[in-house]
């Protein structure tokens, strides 16, 4: 007996061994703040919500859509529409179990077509493209993507599309498969390509994220959340995607006709990524038309601005934010943030999410108009 015993330690420590070395440690990133350009009275809430924010995307109407994000374990609705005030599901109540598993990202193209990504309980089920045209509320397009886009441990979970409504890219974050890309899925002929896979710039650098409501370590420390490739943004020209890792130093940018080459060698691609800046630890990106890049910053409650000039700085901080997420442009130079409070209901329980409620979208304005929905 006391050599079974003995036996289930030795595996237990070895496991524990194997998660650490994984995914678990990391070293404090720098803060790279500075006086905020906006003061903290010019974010205003948008909306209160009893279950944690996911993405959220907003048309030039004025139409606010957003999901409940999949990692609270969300029992309901997951897509929904804020009208008048109130959380309506879309496009309705009755087809919310049907259409969608762990829907999380979401865009508005230019035709008006709102775009969702669904990962697939991390890839562990079929991660699925549903599109619906929002004159009509029909669905415009559905895609599943097959195990090797797709794999189990991928985490398929923002999109952009191309402004000629041609392509959309779509970041894998890769948490548990520690393998991030870029997918780049041709949507008149329903092909998808994994680019740029477990390449530097869309991969974790060691550092330890250190929100203002824990450090982001789990399992007593074995397991660190360490993130790849998240937030992505197209110029409003559609010339350029920037795209950030979360536990990344580093804002990148590639042009869109190197990405949809498909006769570019993976070596002549990775070649043509292009570090653009520095950046905090992220989440999510936007641009406007005066070619400013949007990045959240999940450990300082902000928000950052890196310009022409490349210059990373602080737009607006508020201690209100638990987690910057998602951004989106709407109508009349408004730009959305969806906080989705990480720390407040990844591996929590039920009643721990339920008690930390309720959950923002906030808008301010930043200075420059964007286009709406991305």
């Amino acid at each position: 007996m006391k050599k079974f015993i003995l036996f289930l330690l030795i595996i237990m420590l070895v496991l524990g061994v194997i998660l650490r070395v994984r995914y678990g440690g990391g070293e404090p990133y720098r803060d790279l703040s500075t006086d905020p350009l906006i003061e903290e009275t010019a974010l205003e809430e948008v909306l209160a919500y009893p279950e944690p924010i996911g993405n959220l995307a907003v048309n030039r109407q004025g139409r606010i859509f957003f999901t409940v994000h999949p990692e609270s374990r969300p029992q309901g609705n997951k897509l929904l529409e804020l009208i008048a005030g109130a959380a309506i599901p879309y496009p309705d109540g009755a087809s919310q179990h049907r259409l969608f598993n762990t829907v999380l990202g979401l865009v508005i193209d230019r035709r008006n077509i709102l775009w969702t990504i669904d990962h697939g309980n991390h890839g562990f089920g079929k991660a699925r493209l549903l599109a619906f045209d929002l004159a009509s509320g029909e669905v415009a397009h559905d895609h599943r993507f097959s195990n090797d886009i797709a794999p189990a441990g991928s985490f398929l979970q923002d999109l952009q599309v191309s402004p000629d409504g041609q392509t959309i890219v779509i970041a894998d974050a890769s948490f548990w498969r520690k393998k991030p890309a870029l997918i780049v899925y041709d949507i008149q002929q329903h092909t998808a390509r994994r680019v740029l896979e477990s390449h530097d710039s869309v991969s974790p650098e060691n550092y330890l994220i250190r929100n203002q409501l824990m450090d982001m370590t789990f399992i007593g420390g074995l397991v660190s959340l360490k993130g790849g490739v998240d937030g992505i943004a197209f110029d409003s020209a559609g010339e350029w995607l920037y795209f950030a890792a979360i536990n990344q130093s580093g804002l990148y940018r590639i042009r869109l006709k190197d990405l949809t080459n498909t006769g570019l060698p993976p070596e002549q691609l990775e070649s043509r990524v292009e570090r653009f800046s520095d950046k905090p630890l992220s989440d999510g990106l936007s641009t406007d038309v005066a070619g400013n890049v949007y990045v959240t910053d999940v450990e300082h409650s902000s928000v950052f601005v890196v310009g022409p000039d490349r210059q990373p700085q602080t737009l607006l901080r508020s201690d209100r934010i638990r987690w910057a997420d998602a951004l989106s442009f709407g109508p009349g130079g408004w730009l959305y943030l969806a906080d989705s409070a990480i720390p407040d209901q990844v591996l929590q329980t039920r009643d721990h999410i339920k008690a930390k409620g309720p959950y923002y979208i906030f808008r301010f304005q930043p200075g420059f108009e964007g286009i709406p929905g991305q």
